[in-house]
């Protein structure tokens, strides 16, 4: 067995359980070090300080080299391991895949950050919760003195990533939408794009294990709006078990379920393609502020340089795509929305 990898994280990290459940599918080797414990110690500092940290070890077993951000890990890990791969095997339903979880990293993590920072229960919750994850063995006083400097931080930090009480009926009734689409969906799919899940599944897994597991109303949203969803969640977390048979199991063109996923390029392009044009012209002009309409609603939040990253790469996917693939995702995002993106 090949030594194993690390993984830094924590429970209340929507990226770093996306991770963990990555690996996990995959079968892949790795050992899960909570941040800020003694497991954590001897393994390098990232240049930005973010989780999850995924380490790889040198031929003795020792860390030597990290990297962040979700996305590029798992385009890393593709190439090292290719059991399980979570890249279908057809270029365009791999451009679709990519855009979905884009989506659930930058618009979905909105809601995720709106039900733990706004309503007050979350709050609380948040409070108890977050500091005792690394902190089991911390006294009581300094597990409430961690509390409160997290939630001072995280709730003084709503309107820069957009959650205000002006955006929350755009943000509320986005998650809404999601749990009642993914629920439809569910009902004859096991996942996205096939009969084994890409990385999109895990993308929307991250955010929704802390929706629909930690916050009290999203929670309670999802199971009464999404139930098929809370047991996906549930299911999603330690796929280790689920068949694979080599690189089948992805959904043809022919036989995508367009009645299920068509809804959900409809919200992504009412939702996230608006947001990440504005912001991406906020960049370009120097604004400092992201002004858009969502649905027909203003939606108001600072400009962000990472998601004028991520633009760019959905849209160098799209790119890379031979004339016919791409003629073939343009009629499935006709008329959602998502098209914008790519004019």
């Amino acid at each position: 067995m090949p030594n194993p990898l690390t993984l830094v994280g924590t429970y209340g990290s929507p990226y770093s359980l996306k991770m963990r459940a990555v690996l996990r599918y995959r079968q892949i080797p790795f050992r899960w070090a909570i941040q800020g414990t003694a497991d954590e110690q001897g393994i390098p500092r990232p240049k930005v300080a973010i989780i999850p940290v995924l380490g790889f070890p040198d031929v003795s077993g020792e860390v030597t080299e990290v990297m962040v951000d979700s996305t590029p890990q798992i385009a890393r890990l593709e190439t090292m391991f290719r059991e399980r791969s979570l890249k279908p095997t057809d270029a365009a339903l791999h451009f679709l895949d990519l855009l979905i979880e884009d989506y659930a990293d930058e618009w979905v993590t909105k809601m995720m950050y709106h039900y733990r920072w706004a309503p007050r229960e979350s709050v609380e919750r948040a409070r108890r919760l977050l500091p005792v994850w690394p902190g089991l063995h911390a006294t009581d006083e300094r597990l409430e003195r961690m509390g409160d400097y997290i939630v001072d931080r995280q709730v003084g930090r709503r309107a820069l990533v957009g959650s205000t009480d002006t955006n929350a009926p755009i943000i509320e009734s986005s998650y809404m939408r999601l749990l009642e689409i993914l629920h439809r969906h569910l009902e004859g799919n096991d996942f996205l794009l096939g009969n084994r899940p890409g990385s999109s599944d895990f993308g929307l897994y991250g955010q929704l294990s802390q929706l629909a597991i930690i916050e009290p109303p999203s929670t309670d949203l999802c199971i009464s709006h999404g139930p098929r969803v809370y047991s996906w969640i549930n299911r999603v977390d330690d796929l280790s078990w689920w068949r694979v048979d080599g690189d089948s199991g992805w959904y043809g063109r022919d036989d995508l379920p367009l009645e299920t996923l068509t809804p959900l390029f409809n919200e992504i392009g009412s939702t996230y393609a608006p947001f990440m044009l504005a912001n991406e012209a906020a960049l370009k002009s120097g604004e400092a502020e992201v002004v858009c309409k969502i649905r027909g609603a203003e939606y108001r939040q600072g400009a962000f340089a990472y998601q004028g990253k991520t633009i760019g790469w959905i849209r160098d996917a799209y790119t890379a795509l031979s004339s016919a693939d791409r003629e073939w995702v343009d009629g499935v995002l006709a008329g959602t929305g998502c098209e914008s993106l790519f004019v």
